[in-house]
């Protein structure tokens, strides 16, 4: 077992968070309290849920081996063509999702709500900079299926990009990571977040490169442009989880393989302010193996594998160490086994309904777990985003899932799709949709359907010119 030293730094500010906010932490903070500040850590055995026999672990071997080694004794999917029920239900999953975006967005702002309330809570006024780059490109796909007029979705998004550039707080382009929905003014304490603001700007390059619109071009290039990326490397090729105006940049470091890939690569394709070639290759990518599969990983759930991948289109490209898209295939089966082994304790778990990702609890906690290996107290609780958003990876399996999920447990479906996690075993229902988890699922159900994400995000040229600088190239 690879072991890492542990920062041992706490936010003063989490110390100090209300009930309230303690409900709404991020899995990029909980992560950073659980697993140890900068890269992803085994959790110790008082965190340690029941280790299934072909337990993971991480295998010694060089970064730079070629797939052949790396990939030894491969997992390969059967061959998937979509069905028209597929499709149809496929459909229903997105256009319930959409409306999240649509109905928890704020039409003078363009910001999206973090999470809501689908039994009728209270509304909330905290906006979530991710939310709002996945409900930007919801916008795009609400457009494209139809489930919106073209004219109020630029509306909205013209909004969006409008608030973003002339009101929003931020800081040498980088943006708190919550903000009130209304006003913009940073919501407790939270970071000007690297990762946050990527994801944001995921959402702002798929609308410039969709609608075209000149004003809409014009903003969201004012925007891109106004991001630093040379700060935040400024004394290090590791980029910082984030700043504060408090205490400056935050200790923690994005050094090991996780949903990093899209903020790389969004620098290294900066036009303005672009990150040197050689931050690419200073995080590390640890190799695991189980049940005779082999894969880069880290000691995290598998929403790692997915978040980059819901834009950026990795299928048939690789850099020198890997390619990434069969990558993230191996590890959604390599879960999908280790759920299956779980059964033996939690006997929900089956071929039919599996997935464990960062996501609410039964205890109304926010809760990192997942595996292999097995990480948090995991307790059979499922969380549909799981397998939402590894459909372009394993489609048959994860649809398989999704579709008992719907026709099973009804208490698990919304207005909104998918209740952000359930409990079949204590019948535990979540009340809460999140808007990160619906946005990963309604995205890659959209690239599983048509590519339509991959295809328009891929035309921008600081994409294509961030994955050639990366050394990606097609085979």
């Amino acid at each position: 077992m690879v072991a890492f030293p542990q920062s041992g730094f706490v936010y003063d500010h989490m110390r100090r968070m209300s009930e309230e906010r303690s409900n709404r932490i991020s899995r990029r903070h909980m992560m950073r309290q659980i697993l140890g500040a900068g890269c992803c850590l085994p959790l110790g055995p008082a965190w340690l849920s029941q280790v299934s026999p072909a337990q993971s672990s991480p295998v010694q071997s060089s970064t730079a081996q070629a797939d052949s080694q790396l990939f030894s004794s491969q997992f390969s999917p059967a061959p998937f063509a979509l069905t028209p029920e597929d499709d149809q239900f496929l459909d229903e999953v997105e256009k319930a999702s959409f409306q999240f975006f649509w109905e928890q967005g704020n039409p003078k702002t363009g910001m999206v709500q973090d999470r809501a309330n689908v039994r009728g809570g209270p509304e909330g006024i905290v906006a979530s900079i991710a939310a709002t780059g996945f409900g930007l490109t919801a916008l795009c796909i609400g457009t494209e299926r139809k489930y919106i007029g073209a004219g109020d979705a630029r509306e909205r998004v013209f909004a969006a990009l409008n608030f973003l550039w002339k009101k929003l707080p931020n800081h040498r382009g980088f943006f708190y990571h919550w903000a009130n929905i209304n006003t913009g003014e940073r919501v407790w304490d939270s970071e000007i977040s690297s990762v946050d603001t990527a994801i944001l700007l995921c959402g702002i390059l798929t609308c410039r490169e969709y609608f075209r619109h000149p004003a809409v071009v014009q903003l969201a290039n004012l925007i891109l442009d106004r991001v630093d990326w040379s700060w935040l490397a400024e004394d290090t090729s590791l980029l910082s989880h984030g700043w504060t105006p408090e205490v400056g940049f935050l200790p923690s470091r994005w050094d090991y393989y996780s949903e990093l890939m899209m903020m790389y690569l969004l620098g290294l394709g900066s036009s303005s302010h672009p990150l040197q070639e050689a931050t690419w290759n200073a995080w590390k990518r640890l190799t695991f193996e189980y049940d005779g599969l082999r894969y880069i990983g880290s000691f995290a759930p598998l929403f790692v594998h997915q978040y980059s991948q819901a834009w950026f289109d990795f299928r048939g490209k690789r850099d020198k160490y890997a390619d990434y898209f069969r990558n993230s295939t191996i590890a959604t089966e390599v879960h999908r086994r280790f759920c299956i082994e779980l059964s033996k304790q939690f006997p929900d778990y089956s071929d039919e309904l599996w997935g464990i990702t960062a996501s609410d609890a039964p205890d109304k906690r926010y809760v990192v777990w997942g595996g292999p290996p097995a990480t948090g107290p995991i307790d059979g609780t499922i969380v549909p985003s799981a397998c939402g958003g590894s459909l372009p990876f394993l489609p048959d399996a994860t649809l398989r899932v999704l579709k008992t999920i719907r026709t099973r447990y009804g208490s698990a479906w919304s207005k909104y799709g998918f209740v952000n996690a359930f409990n079949p075993l204590t019948n535990w229902y979540d009340t809460d949709v999140i808007g990160i988890d619906t946005g990963i699922t309604m995205l890659m159900a959209e690239n599983l359907r048509s590519g339509f994400v991959w295809n328009r995000f891929m035309k921008a040229a600081e994409a294509s010119r961030g994955m050639q600088r990366a050394g990606f190239k097609s085979y």
